[in-house]
This record gives structure tokens, C-alpha cells and sequence, in this order.
């Protein structure tokens, strides 16, 4: 059974790419726009954070269409990296109790994308033809 599913790897593989690209997006827009709204909205963003958010919006955007998808991938994975052990981890060794799973996990799924591509529905596929 398992086996006739590798059918849909490519779709699988998109539909993570986009849900990943959304979920990030969301984190740029509240940083730059308070939506959705934080329990404590950022202040001056000409920092650090707006860097962060800079590469959250764009690089969400460039996942979501499919362009570019390898490099962007592999830049948001190592922002990841760094936003993990920068902001996350001196709060806690546990990723749990430092709030930095998300972060673990984007980097992760990152590393992965650079390594699959985009799947299906990606400006990339059409680019290479």
C-alpha cells in the first residue's frame, strides 16, 4: 500500500513547501505589521529582528511560489540555526522550555528542501524547461 503513495512524493513535497512558506510568512507579518498580533509587539525593527523579519517575508514568499527554492532553503535553514541559538537556547537547554522548537523544526525542514527541491507547483520546475 505504502508503496503506490510514492506516487504523490512530489505533490507531499510542495504541500510542505507551502505550508512551511505560509507558517513563516506569518512569523515576518508580526513582526513588521503586528499580525497576527503578539503578546508583546516589536519596536524598532531597524535591528536584528527586522533583519529577521526581512527574510521571513521574503524568503516565505520565494518558498510559496517555488522560485529559487534550493538556495533561499538553504539560508533560511542556517537563519534558523542562528535564530535558535541566539534568541532560544541561552533561555534553556530544553527546546520545550526555551519556545525554540519551531525553529529547530524550520531549520530541519529547510535542510531538507535544499536537498529535495520544490516538488510540484514550483516557478523553479518551470524554469528549468
Amino acid at each position: 500500500m505504502f508503496d503506490r503513495l510514492s506516487a504523490y512524493q512530489p505533490q507531499v513535497l510542495a504541500a510542505l513547501r507551502v505550508m512551511s512558506a505560509l507558517l513563516l510568512i506569518e512569523h515576518g507579518t508580526q513582526k513588521f505589521f503586528n499580525f497576527p498580533p503578539a503578546e508583546q509587539p516589536f519596536g524598532d525593527l531597524m535591528n536584528i529582528i527586522g533583519v529577521a523579519g526581512v527574510l521571513e517575508v521574503v524568503g516565505g514568499i520565494l518558498l510559496l511560489i517555488g522560485l529559487f527554492t534550493r538556495p533561499v532553503a538553504f539560508v533560511l535553514c542556517g537563519f534558523m540555526a542562528v535564530a535558535y541559538f541566539m534568541a532560544h537556547a541561552p533561555q534553556s537547554f530544553f527546546p520545550v522550555n526555551n519556545r525554540g522548537d519551531a525553529a529547530i523544526l524550520f531549520c530541519f525542514v529547510f535542510l531538507y528542501l535544499t536537498a529535495a527541491g520544490p516538488g510540484a507547483f514550483a516557478l523553479d520546475n518551470s524554469r528549468r524547461r
